[in-house]
């Protein structure tokens, strides 16, 4: 029997998540959401068999085993932990919570319940980044001393006064919603426990609508606009390890990159999106290289992999399916959920009282 899943939520992540569900042997087979019509809609166009405007309604009557959770991030742990008490996995976009200890309340529920719960790290499945893990995993790059974490923008504001601007709505600005390459690079140093963070943000060109992106949602002027445009910061590990972040939705640099570059004890790496000035998925570079030393030369060795224009969605999703089938071990873990949550909410407290955070 295939691995059943509802879907919380018919936006436009819907389309990975349903690909990479089906690829991984599930089947989708309901979907909820809130607004009218809009599950209907997207029952018809991607064959799923029921529809639902209500959470509940779904997990009464509807036979799935899992459910994925695609809502603004206000809504990711009570939903995460209401399907949870209903006895199904869950697989939740990013970010995991808007905080730590929401994170934690997920974890209890999870064990409670003896259900999976997973997060969509895609970019953990881009074809570059399994490449690196596996030189990693090898032996080849050695120990990582340090590495850099860097998703920047130059225009890339989604919207002003919607939820992606509200703080309270979305836990934050650019740290949390492009959390991708802090996570990617602790995936790569091997997740080690965080113990300071030092940071501070700039909301330079929040409200300014030259600095917009082609993404996002519609404006609100009734809307409230408080978060971050931009955040620089330091992370230190328990082991010895560190980790530099730049991240930003607006923010003078010549374009947008998406990086994680790390320095090993027998070779450093980079794993790079470069996007052009449309800033579109289809449009971007991707690259794999690794920094090694041979017979007193640098040689820089460029790894060649297949193009992914969804940046690793849909395997994410399909790891899913795998994971609770036990054909593979998960991309990702609560556990290490729960340690990025920590060091993004020490990078917004640090950078409110101006001071270095103990975690």
């Amino acid at each position: 029997m295939s691995v059943k899943i509802g879907v919380i939520g018919a936006g436009g992540m819907l389309q990975y998540h349903h690909a990479g569900f089906v690829q991984g042997g599930g089947e989708v087979v309901a979907v909820a959401d809130l607004a009218p019509g809009a599950a209907a809609a997207a029952s018809e166009k991607y064959g799923i068999t029921e529809a639902y405007e209500s959470v509940e309604e779904m997990l009464e009557k509807s036979e799935i085993d899992a459910v994925s959770i695609i809502v603004p991030n206000k809504f990711h742990a009570p939903l995460a932990i209401q399907c949870l008490n209903a006895g199904k996995h869950v697989f939740c976009e990013k970010p995991p919570a808007l905080s730590a200890s929401q994170v934690e309340a997920m974890i209890v529920a999870s064990e409670s319940a003896n259900k999976r719960l997973m997060f969509n790290f895609n970019n953990r499945a881009r074809p570059e980044s399994r490449e690196m893990m596996a030189a990693i995993s090898s032996g080849t790059v050695g120990e990582i001393n340090s590495a850099q974490a860097k998703w920047i923008r130059r225009t890339g504001i989604p919207g002003f006064g919607g939820w992606f601007t509200t703080k309270a709505l979305s836990g934050g600005g650019p740290v949390i919603d492009l959390l991708h390459m802090i996570d990617l690079a602790m995936y790569f140093m091997g997740y080690p426990d965080p113990t300071n963070v030092l940071a501070t943000t700039y909301n330079t060109f929040m409200g300014d609508s030259g600095f917009k992106g082609p993404w996002g949602i519609p404006d609100n002027a009734d809307g409230v606009t408080d978060v971050e445009a931009a955040a620089h910061g330091f992370v230190t590990f328990a082991n010895g390890q560190a980790l530099s972040l730049q991240v930003s939705w607006a923010e003078m640099i010549k374009r947008e990159e998406v990086s994680v570059v790390f320095q090993g004890t027998k070779a450093g790496g980079k794993v790079e999106r470069l996007f052009g000035s449309d800033g579109l998925d289809e449009t971007a570079i991707d690259t794999c290289e690794l920094y090694v030393q041979e017979n007193g030369q640098s040689v820089n060795r460029t790894v060649v992999v297949e193009e992914c224009e969804d940046m690793g969605r849909i395997h994410s999703a399909a790891n899913f399916v795998e994971a609770i089938e036990g054909v593979s071990e998960p991309l990702n873990t609560p556990q290490q959920a729960l340690k990025l949550m920590r060091i993004i909410d020490a990078v917004y407290e640090s950078a409110q009282t101006g001071k270095a955070i103990t975690l």
